[in-house]
């Protein structure tokens, strides 16, 4: 997995896609980040609503099919997909809480 498009399309729980209140964007010291973390919960909402995700492999398809199915601007979109390609440093399943933090720069 190296970005945050491959989490969403790798990862299950109980074999179910990955729900938005588990996951949290972080930084390698395991401060929150808040916004990338609304704009990841953001684009999650979005394919639930307009995409059927099991047809795209790609960052890239994802925001083409978001492009054909929404009316989210350009803006958006890139928004989108610079949230989507963000390299991914690794995962933490903090169990207590039960979140999945994904660890960016």
């Amino acid at each position: 997995m190296n970005t945050l498009f491959d989490v969403l399309k790798m990862t299950t729980i109980d074999h179910q896609n990955l729900t938005i209140n588990r996951i949290l964007i972080t930084d390698t010291e395991g401060k929150p980040n808040a916004i990338l973390t609304e704009l990841f919960h953001d684009v999650i909402n979005k394919i639930r609503l307009f995409i059927d995700f099991s047809s795209v492999d790609s960052a890239d398809s994802l925001i083409m099919e978001l492009s054909v199915h929404t009316p989210l601007p350009d803006e958006v979109l890139s928004e989108y997909q610079k949230i989507l390609t963000e390299p991914l440093l690794g995962i933490n399943f903090a169990a207590r809480k039960g979140e999945i933090e994904l660890i960016v720069k």
